[in-house]
């Protein structure tokens, strides 16, 4: 299959799991990620109708997503990979969500990016849900508090939650995990599910799933 149709294989299964998770139609986003793609790989995937897309790094993005914005209308661009603060300005000037806030000095220099730009950014807090110690993300213990710092003392627009569960673990905890999380945190947005996870994803309350592979195909 090209890219097209295995957008719409991917639109049909989100559609499938979300009817049987016995939730409304349209209730989950497709990000479409587009990492290590470029701009002619992706064009078939927004003349198809796709809008989101999800980026793993800021420098790669920059090459690509300005000029095909700048083609078509209403592109939503999220940032997926990490973040360093040297790049928070790029980011604030070229994404429109950052789901990849996971420590006080990220979530600083976007806010005050955020003011010199006059540009609103909405962010996800990071979760690592497994307590992974090579991934990034807040502790699950840690994560209402920080959220509640984002907001009140840095006036940053937190939509939600996202994670990435232990790649050798049935994720549905994790997710479960998330969702009580953002519950407490008094979160509605929950990115969470990718291409072999997706489908788990959905009843759990994924708002948004992060799809690369089975769109676009292998790297």
């Amino acid at each position: 299959m090209d890219v097209t149709e295995r957008l719409a294989d991917v639109r049909d299964r989100i559609e499938g799991a979300v009817a049987g998770a016995g939730r409304p139609a349209g209730s989950v986003q497709l990000v479409a990620v587009s990492k290590t793609f470029d701009a002619g790989a992706i064009r078939p995937a927004i003349a198809a109708g796709q809008r989101v897309f999800g980026e793993n790094r800021v420098q790669e993005a920059q090459g690509k997503w300005p000029l095909l914005k700048a083609e078509t209308l209403g592109v939503e661009l999220h940032l997926i990979g990490p973040l360093q603060s040297n790049k928070a300005a790029d980011a604030v000037a070229l994404f429109d969500v950052v789901e990849t806030v996971d420590r006080e000095k990220i979530a600083r220099a976007l806010s005050a990016e955020m003011q010199r730009q006059h540009r609103r950014v909405l962010v996800y807090v990071q979760v690592n849900t497994g307590l992974e110690p090579q991934k990034a993300g807040i502790a699950p213990d840690d994560t209402v508090a920080f959220v509640d710092f984002c907001r009140s003392e840095l006036a940053l627009p937190v939509a939600g939650l996202m994670c990435i569960p232990p790649a050798d673990e049935n994720p549905g905890p994790h997710f479960a995990l998330l969702a009580e999380l953002a519950g407490w945190a008094g979160l509605e947005k929950l990115s969470m599910g990718m291409s072999a996870d997706f489908e788990t994803a959905i009843p759990f309350g994924a708002t948004s799933v992060r799809v690369g592979s089975a769109i676009f195909g292998h790297r």
